[in-house]
């Protein structure tokens, strides 16, 4: 594997599994966990969850964190850097990446459904702050990667600012920008 960081192709490669895209998102929202504890989250065998870390790891998606002991691996998700020039993809990478897309979504809508059932459970700001909400906005092309970027730029600023402080607690932030009028030129209804 190059040290500048894995493929986007290998990437999408090992992901274009249910069991390792979801070992993926668990590890990226719940923090750093053994093949055993995974099992349990994932309600399947440890057997499956180290066989799949080690092709995530090998694609440089997790990385073992060194913090277990004897054969007790402790993993992490892995931020691989991005492509500067990325390959365009064939077709079978392609359709991995559609699936990995729509298998996300799937994901966001179990994460955003455990939400609604158990919100009652939270105190009244919590409940007032978090859940689904939309924010339509008019930007030009230009306008719209300075907003992703901004965004970015905020999860970053906030990725840690609660560590050491009692009664803080993670909080998945999703972002989906999503287009409202057709491409121009399309003679397409609006979807």
């Amino acid at each position: 594997m190059a040290t500048s960081g894995p493929h986007r192709a290998e990437s999408l490669r090992a992901l274009a599994h249910p069991l390792r895209s979801r070992i993926l998102a668990q590890l990226r929202v719940h923090g750093e966990a053994t093949a055993t504890s995974l099992a349990t989250a994932l309600g399947t065998h440890t057997g499956a969850t180290s066989y799949h870390l080690r092709r995530l790891e090998a694609a440089g998606l997790v990385a073992d964190t060194g913090h277990g002991t004897g054969r007790r691996r402790v993993w992490a998700a892995a931020q691989p850097p991005a492509d500067a020039n990325p390959e365009p993809l064939d077709e079978d990478e392609a359709a991995a990446a559609l699936w990995l897309q729509r298998d996300y979504v799937q994901y966001f809508t179990e994460r955003a459904d455990q939400w609604i059932t158990k919100q009652e459970q939270w105190p009244d700001t919590w409940q007032e702050t978090c859940g689904l909400s939309d924010h339509p906005i008019l930007v030009t092309t230009e306008q719209l990667t300075a907003f992703a970027a901004e965004i970015g730029e905020v999860m970053d600023r906030y990725r840690r600012v609660g560590a050491g402080t009692p009664g803080a607690r993670r909080v998945a932030a999703y972002t989906c920008l999503l287009p409202v009028d057709p491409p121009r030129g399309s003679t397409a209804g609006r979807p």
